[in-house]
Protein backbone atom coordinates (compact mmCIF):
# COMPACT_ATOMS: atom_id res chain seq x y z
CA UNK A 1 0.00 0.00 0.00
CA UNK A 2 0.96 3.47 -0.85
CA UNK A 3 0.20 6.60 1.40
CA UNK A 4 0.86 9.95 1.05
CA UNK A 5 1.06 12.10 4.04
CA UNK A 6 1.09 16.14 3.43
CA UNK A 7 1.77 18.56 6.70
CA UNK A 8 1.91 22.26 6.92
CA UNK A 9 5.37 23.87 7.44
CA UNK A 10 4.76 27.31 8.86
CA UNK A 11 5.11 27.11 12.57
CA UNK A 12 7.09 24.25 14.29
CA UNK A 13 3.69 22.14 15.75
CA UNK A 14 2.74 20.22 12.27
CA UNK A 15 6.19 18.70 12.30
CA UNK A 16 6.39 17.76 15.54
CA UNK A 17 3.32 16.14 15.56
CA UNK A 18 4.25 14.22 12.08
CA UNK A 19 7.43 13.02 14.44
CA UNK A 20 5.24 11.07 16.35
CA UNK A 21 3.04 10.02 13.62
CA UNK A 22 5.28 9.31 10.22
CA UNK A 23 6.44 6.02 12.30
CA UNK A 24 2.77 4.76 12.96
CA UNK A 25 1.81 5.26 9.06
CA UNK A 26 5.40 3.39 8.02
CA UNK A 27 3.64 0.29 9.76
CA UNK A 28 1.10 -0.04 7.33
CA UNK A 29 3.00 0.64 3.88
CA UNK A 30 5.58 2.51 1.32
CA UNK A 31 5.07 6.36 2.81
CA UNK A 32 6.06 9.17 1.18
CA UNK A 33 6.31 12.95 2.72
CA UNK A 34 5.09 15.98 1.46
CA UNK A 35 6.05 19.56 3.87
CA UNK A 36 4.86 23.51 2.00
CA UNK A 37 5.49 26.33 3.97
CA UNK A 38 8.70 28.62 4.91
CA UNK A 39 8.28 29.09 8.60
CA UNK A 40 9.12 25.86 10.56
CA UNK A 41 12.61 25.24 12.42
CA UNK A 42 12.00 21.81 13.36
CA UNK A 43 12.16 19.03 10.43
CA UNK A 44 11.42 15.56 9.84
CA UNK A 45 13.85 12.38 10.20
CA UNK A 46 12.61 10.75 7.51
CA UNK A 47 13.41 12.16 3.55
CA UNK A 48 10.84 14.03 2.10
CA UNK A 49 9.50 13.19 -1.37
CA UNK A 50 7.84 16.82 -1.97
CA UNK A 51 8.94 19.78 -0.70
CA UNK A 52 6.87 22.84 -1.80
CA UNK A 53 6.53 26.96 -0.94
CA UNK A 54 2.76 26.37 -0.19
CA UNK A 55 1.13 29.15 1.10
CA UNK A 56 1.82 30.57 4.50
CA UNK A 57 2.28 33.47 6.76
CA UNK A 58 5.23 35.11 7.89
CA UNK A 59 5.78 36.02 12.24
CA UNK A 60 6.26 39.67 12.59
CA UNK A 61 7.84 41.00 14.94
CA UNK A 62 4.93 42.75 17.84
CA UNK A 63 2.38 39.97 18.45
CA UNK A 64 0.61 39.95 14.84
CA UNK A 65 1.19 38.43 11.28
CA UNK A 66 4.18 40.61 9.27
CA UNK A 67 1.16 41.15 6.74
CA UNK A 68 3.89 42.98 4.00
CA UNK A 69 6.63 39.98 4.40
CA UNK A 70 4.01 37.28 3.93
CA UNK A 71 2.84 39.42 0.74
CA UNK A 72 6.10 39.32 -0.51
CA UNK A 73 6.73 35.56 -0.07
CA UNK A 74 3.36 34.53 -1.85
CA UNK A 75 3.49 32.60 -5.28
CA UNK A 76 0.19 32.04 -6.27
CA UNK A 77 1.41 30.74 -9.36
CA UNK A 78 3.64 28.40 -8.59
CA UNK A 79 1.07 27.08 -5.96
CA UNK A 80 -1.41 26.75 -8.74
CA UNK A 81 1.22 24.87 -10.50
CA UNK A 82 2.49 22.75 -7.68
CA UNK A 83 -1.56 21.71 -7.42
CA UNK A 84 -2.29 21.15 -10.75
CA UNK A 85 1.56 19.06 -11.19
CA UNK A 86 1.22 16.76 -7.98
CA UNK A 87 0.48 12.85 -9.53
CA UNK A 88 -1.75 11.49 -6.91
CA UNK A 89 -3.07 8.32 -8.83
CA UNK A 90 -0.34 6.18 -7.55
CA UNK A 91 -1.63 6.35 -4.12
CA UNK A 92 -4.05 4.50 -1.79
CA UNK A 93 -4.86 6.73 1.09
CA UNK A 94 -3.82 10.67 1.40
CA UNK A 95 -3.53 12.40 4.58
CA UNK A 96 -3.12 15.75 5.39
CA UNK A 97 -2.26 18.10 8.04
CA UNK A 98 -3.66 21.14 6.76
CA UNK A 99 -1.38 21.35 3.55
CA UNK A 100 -3.39 23.25 0.76
CA UNK A 101 -0.79 21.58 -1.74
CA UNK A 102 -1.86 18.01 -1.46
CA UNK A 103 -5.25 19.04 -0.62
CA UNK A 104 -6.39 21.35 -3.46
CA UNK A 105 -4.50 18.43 -5.54
CA UNK A 106 -6.97 15.82 -4.14
CA UNK A 107 -10.04 18.16 -4.60
CA UNK A 108 -8.97 18.67 -8.45
CA UNK A 109 -8.22 15.51 -9.49
CA UNK A 110 -11.43 14.32 -7.30
CA UNK A 111 -9.25 12.16 -4.83
CA UNK A 112 -10.63 11.53 -1.43
CA UNK A 113 -8.50 12.49 1.85
CA UNK A 114 -8.14 12.59 5.45
CA UNK A 115 -7.59 15.38 7.60
CA UNK A 116 -5.42 14.43 10.20
CA UNK A 117 -5.28 17.53 12.10
CA UNK A 118 -6.00 20.34 15.09
CA UNK A 119 -7.39 22.24 12.25
CA UNK A 120 -10.12 20.52 11.32
CA UNK A 121 -11.85 19.95 14.57
CA UNK A 122 -13.54 23.69 13.72
CA UNK A 123 -15.69 21.48 11.05
CA UNK A 124 -17.20 21.08 14.45
CA UNK A 125 -19.62 23.74 15.42
CA UNK A 126 -18.96 22.83 18.85
CA UNK A 127 -15.50 23.88 18.77
CA UNK A 128 -14.70 26.83 20.92
CA UNK A 129 -14.64 30.41 19.03
CA UNK A 130 -15.33 33.45 19.77
CA UNK A 131 -18.99 34.30 19.05
CA UNK A 132 -18.30 37.24 16.54
CA UNK A 133 -18.23 35.67 12.96
CA UNK A 134 -14.62 35.50 11.51
CA UNK A 135 -13.57 35.95 7.91
CA UNK A 136 -10.73 33.59 8.78
CA UNK A 137 -13.80 30.33 9.22
CA UNK A 138 -13.41 30.33 5.14
CA UNK A 139 -9.54 29.86 6.02
CA UNK A 140 -10.56 26.18 8.30
CA UNK A 141 -13.12 25.77 5.47
CA UNK A 142 -10.79 25.81 2.03
CA UNK A 143 -7.43 26.42 2.83
CA UNK A 144 -7.02 22.86 2.84
CA UNK A 145 -10.16 21.27 2.23
CA UNK A 146 -10.38 17.21 2.72
CA UNK A 147 -13.38 14.49 1.83
CA UNK A 148 -13.04 13.35 5.64
CA UNK A 149 -12.11 14.57 8.92
CA UNK A 150 -9.72 13.35 12.10
CA UNK A 151 -9.36 15.82 14.73
CA UNK A 152 -7.61 17.30 17.83
CA UNK A 153 -8.13 19.59 20.41
CA UNK A 154 -7.85 20.41 24.21
CA UNK A 155 -11.11 18.38 24.67
CA UNK A 156 -13.03 16.05 23.05
CA UNK A 157 -15.70 18.54 21.73
CA UNK A 158 -17.22 15.92 19.31
CA UNK A 159 -16.86 12.81 17.61
CA UNK A 160 -14.27 13.01 15.43
CA UNK A 161 -12.01 15.05 17.49
CA UNK A 162 -9.79 13.58 20.04
CA UNK A 163 -6.84 15.13 22.63
CA UNK A 164 -3.52 16.14 21.79
CA UNK A 165 -1.15 14.10 20.25
CA UNK A 166 1.52 14.56 23.19
CA UNK A 167 5.05 12.82 21.78
CA UNK A 168 6.88 10.29 22.87
CA UNK A 169 9.58 12.13 24.18
CA UNK A 170 7.83 14.46 25.97
CA UNK A 171 5.68 11.65 27.77
CA UNK A 172 9.09 9.78 28.51
CA UNK A 173 10.24 13.29 30.31
CA UNK A 174 10.47 13.27 33.90
CA UNK A 175 8.93 16.74 35.12
CA UNK A 176 10.99 18.86 37.84
CA UNK A 177 11.12 22.51 38.89
CA UNK A 178 14.01 24.55 38.71
CA UNK A 179 11.77 27.89 38.99
CA UNK A 180 12.73 29.28 35.46
CA UNK A 181 9.79 30.49 33.21
CA UNK A 182 9.84 29.17 29.53
CA UNK A 183 8.99 31.13 26.61
CA UNK A 184 7.66 30.82 22.95
CA UNK A 185 6.22 33.89 21.37
CA UNK A 186 7.84 33.54 17.53
CA UNK A 187 5.55 36.54 16.84
CA UNK A 188 7.55 38.94 19.15
CA UNK A 189 11.13 40.09 18.41
CA UNK A 190 13.83 39.38 21.47
CA UNK A 191 14.50 43.11 22.11
CA UNK A 192 10.16 43.59 22.69
CA UNK A 193 10.48 40.23 25.35
CA UNK A 194 13.63 41.21 27.25
CA UNK A 195 11.79 44.83 27.53
CA UNK A 196 8.92 43.60 29.45
CA UNK A 197 10.08 40.12 30.87
CA UNK A 198 12.45 41.95 33.06
CA UNK A 199 10.02 44.25 34.57
CA UNK A 200 8.30 41.18 36.31
CA UNK A 201 8.81 39.87 39.29
CA UNK A 202 13.23 38.60 39.86
CA UNK A 203 12.30 35.20 37.93
CA UNK A 204 14.74 33.69 35.29
CA UNK A 205 13.27 33.69 31.61
CA UNK A 206 14.50 31.31 29.10
CA UNK A 207 13.38 32.66 25.70
CA UNK A 208 13.30 30.34 22.45
CA UNK A 209 13.82 33.22 19.61
CA UNK A 210 13.07 32.56 15.89
CA UNK A 211 15.45 34.95 14.98
CA UNK A 212 18.51 34.22 17.72
CA UNK A 213 21.52 31.89 16.25
CA UNK A 214 23.36 31.85 19.40
CA UNK A 215 22.65 31.88 22.93
CA UNK A 216 23.36 34.99 25.07
CA UNK A 217 22.14 35.85 28.38
CA UNK A 218 20.69 39.53 29.72
CA UNK A 219 19.81 39.69 33.35
CA UNK A 220 17.71 37.29 34.58
CA UNK A 221 16.97 36.49 30.52
CA UNK A 222 18.34 33.70 28.50
CA UNK A 223 17.99 33.50 24.77
CA UNK A 224 17.98 30.36 22.90
CA UNK A 225 18.05 29.48 19.29
CA UNK A 226 15.42 27.18 18.89
CA UNK A 227 16.50 23.91 19.30
CA UNK A 228 13.88 20.95 19.82
CA UNK A 229 16.01 18.83 22.92
CA UNK A 230 17.18 22.03 24.51
CA UNK A 231 13.42 23.48 24.51
CA UNK A 232 12.30 20.01 25.74
CA UNK A 233 14.19 20.49 28.42
CA UNK A 234 13.48 24.06 29.33
CA UNK A 235 10.05 23.18 29.19
CA UNK A 236 10.38 19.70 31.48
CA UNK A 237 12.26 21.80 34.30
CA UNK A 238 10.21 25.46 34.10
CA UNK A 239 7.77 26.15 36.80
CA UNK A 240 5.66 27.41 33.53
CA UNK A 241 5.44 27.88 30.18
CA UNK A 242 4.48 31.51 28.09
CA UNK A 243 3.24 31.00 24.89
CA UNK A 244 1.40 31.65 21.91
CA UNK A 245 -2.13 30.56 21.01
CA UNK A 246 -0.61 27.60 19.36
CA UNK A 247 -1.97 23.94 20.01
CA UNK A 248 1.03 21.54 20.69
CA UNK A 249 3.02 23.24 23.08
CA UNK A 250 0.49 23.96 25.35
CA UNK A 251 -1.12 21.06 25.39
CA UNK A 252 2.28 19.54 25.75
CA UNK A 253 2.89 22.41 28.96
CA UNK A 254 -0.60 20.93 30.06
CA UNK A 255 0.29 17.60 29.81
CA UNK A 256 3.96 18.12 31.77
CA UNK A 257 1.34 19.70 34.70
CA UNK A 258 2.89 23.29 34.28
CA UNK A 259 1.83 26.33 34.89
CA UNK A 260 0.29 28.13 30.94
CA UNK A 261 -0.03 31.68 30.07
CA UNK A 262 -1.24 31.97 26.14
CA UNK A 263 -0.59 35.17 24.43
CA UNK A 264 -2.42 34.63 20.89
CA UNK A 265 -1.24 36.21 17.80
CA UNK A 266 -3.04 39.78 16.93
CA UNK A 267 -5.40 38.97 14.09
CA UNK A 268 -5.15 35.08 13.75
CA UNK A 269 -8.17 33.64 14.40
CA UNK A 270 -7.17 30.13 14.89
CA UNK A 271 -4.76 31.50 17.84
CA UNK A 272 -8.01 33.31 19.13
CA UNK A 273 -9.62 30.20 19.20
CA UNK A 274 -7.48 28.00 20.73
CA UNK A 275 -6.94 30.53 23.57
CA UNK A 276 -10.82 30.92 24.02
CA UNK A 277 -11.08 26.87 24.57
CA UNK A 278 -7.80 26.94 27.01
CA UNK A 279 -9.28 29.52 28.78
CA UNK A 280 -12.14 27.12 29.33
CA UNK A 281 -9.79 24.54 30.90
CA UNK A 282 -8.66 27.63 33.46
CA UNK A 283 -5.81 28.90 31.46
CA UNK A 284 -4.83 32.62 31.94
CA UNK A 285 -4.91 34.62 28.41
CA UNK A 286 -3.76 37.87 28.21
CA UNK A 287 -3.67 40.05 24.64
CA UNK A 288 -0.38 41.62 24.33
CA UNK A 289 2.76 41.75 25.68
CA UNK A 290 3.20 45.26 26.61
CA UNK A 291 3.29 47.29 29.90
CA UNK A 292 -0.47 46.47 30.60
CA UNK A 293 0.61 43.07 30.75
CA UNK A 294 3.17 42.65 33.57
CA UNK A 295 0.72 43.17 36.25
CA UNK A 296 -1.10 40.03 34.72
CA UNK A 297 2.30 37.92 34.32
CA UNK A 298 3.19 38.85 37.55
CA UNK A 299 0.20 37.65 39.24
CA UNK A 300 -0.01 34.39 37.09
CA UNK A 301 4.03 33.84 38.53
CA UNK A 302 2.95 34.34 41.78
CA UNK A 303 0.18 32.05 41.47
CA UNK A 304 0.22 27.96 41.84
CA UNK A 305 -2.63 27.30 39.61
CA UNK A 306 -2.16 24.29 37.11
CA UNK A 307 -5.03 23.20 34.75
CA UNK A 308 -5.50 19.10 35.24
CA UNK A 309 -5.77 17.48 32.23
CA UNK A 310 -5.82 13.49 30.57
CA UNK A 311 -4.76 13.31 27.24
CA UNK A 312 -3.77 9.49 27.11
CA UNK A 313 -1.85 7.99 24.75
CA UNK A 314 -4.25 7.27 21.91
CA UNK A 315 -2.10 8.07 18.91
CA UNK A 316 -1.52 4.30 17.31
CA UNK A 317 -4.94 3.44 17.41
CA UNK A 318 -6.12 6.54 15.79
CA UNK A 319 -3.81 5.79 12.88
CA UNK A 320 -4.78 2.50 13.11
CA UNK A 321 -8.78 2.93 12.83
CA UNK A 322 -8.12 6.18 9.95
CA UNK A 323 -6.17 3.35 7.90
CA UNK A 324 -8.72 1.02 8.11
CA UNK A 325 -11.85 3.21 7.53
CA UNK A 326 -10.13 5.42 4.81
CA UNK A 327 -7.92 3.34 2.71
CA UNK A 328 -9.09 3.44 -0.85
CA UNK A 329 -10.71 -0.09 -1.73
CA UNK A 330 -8.79 -1.09 -4.48
CA UNK A 331 -5.67 -1.31 -2.10
CA UNK A 332 -7.83 -3.96 -0.08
Amino acid sequence: MKILFGIQGTGNGHISRAREIVPLLQQYGELDLLVSGTEAEVALSQPLKHQFHGFSFVFGKRGGVDKWATYKRMNLWQLWRDVHNLPLSQYDLIINDFEPVSAWACRVQKIPSVSLSHQCSFVSPNTPRPKRWNYAEWLFKYYSPTTHHVGFHFDRYDDFIHTPVIRSEIRSLQPTNAGHYTVYLPAYDDKTLVKYLSQTTNVPWHIFSKRQKTPYQTGNIHIYPIDNLRFNESMASCEGLLTGGGFEGPAEAMYLQKKVMMVPMTGQYEQQCNALAASKLGVPVINAINAHAILHINNWIESNHRVKVDFPDETAQIVEKLVKQYTRPQAV
